[in-house]
């Protein structure tokens, strides 16, 4: 066990399983089962084919963000693609790399690809909601190499009527130089992005947590108090393979 293994199982005492049967018995059980997944695909396609029938509300195109060359405009981070899609990033300014959020590292850490997205005529981008220098210096610790900006300077304008400091998906759509707002999703919404929670789902003991449905006797640790679980001894959990490799978590800008 590492010095930041998240196991707090008793290695003596092993979790309960299910029962076992045979093949036969087996398949019949996840061909019942795979009647619901098929429904629920079938309906997630009916949910995204609504999506799509949404009506949009226009947005200032010339609303400021701050990058990497200094201001530049919301119109400015399509990158000359029809549409933008953007990760609000919540930030606690002027805390350390620990100190930032779990859930915001755990999603943003999967977005690695953006060839697919760009085939689409599409822009994946984050909007930090914290100062550009001390946020980018947190992507770079992290390895990230997605488009980054600082959305302090209309951080209240771009979400509007949302709650700021939050994490935010917001779909945009660029027609010329006008720019519309086409969907938004927050908290749970975000899990659109990962792949770690989808994979564990197909487990046997599923995302390992205290809310989840799961028979008497499985383990569910991982937000046992103190920590959340998405940290473990105090950190976001992907911060520890760059502690690792002796990457700096300095966020002091110009340090």
């Amino acid at each position: 066990m590492t010095e930041h293994d998240s196991s707090t199982q008793d290695p003596d005492r092993a979790p309960a399983r299910p029962p076992v049967a045979d093949r036969a018995a087996f398949e019949a059980e996840v061909a019942r089962l795979r009647l619901r997944e098929k429904a629920h695909t079938r309906e997630g396609d009916a949910i995204a084919a609504a999506r799509r029938r949404l009506p949009m509300v226009e947005v200032d195109a010339t609303l400021e963000l701050s990058g990497a060359d200094g201001p530049v405009t919301l119109l400015d981070a399509f990158e000359g693609r029809r549409q933008l899609i953007a990760y609000y990033f919540m930030w606690h300014e002027g805390h350390e790399a620990a100190d930032q959020c779990e859930g915001c590292t755990w999603v943003t850490n999967q977005v690695r690809e953006l060839g697919f997205l760009y085939s689409r005529d599409i822009t994946y981008a984050v909007f930090c909601q914290g100062p550009y220098e001390e946020s980018r210096r947190y992507r770079d610790f992290m390895g990230w190499e997605m488009p980054w900006y600082s959305a302090l300077p209309s951080n209240d304008e771009l979400l509007t009527g949302r709650q700021v400091g939050s994490m935010h998906i917001v779909c945009y759509l660029r027609e010329g130089d006008r720019v519309y707002e086409t969907y938004w999703t927050t908290l749970r919404g975000v899990e659109v992005m990962d792949y770690d929670y989808a994979l564990l789902d197909l487990t046997v003991y599923g995302r390992q947590e205290l809310w989840e449905d799961s028979p008497s006797g499985w383990p569910q640790t991982m937000d046992a108090p103190p920590e959340h679980p998405m940290r473990t001894n105090g950190r976001p959990i992907p911060q520890w393979s760059r502690i690792e490799e002796g990457r700096s978590d300095d966020l002091t800008p110009g340090s």
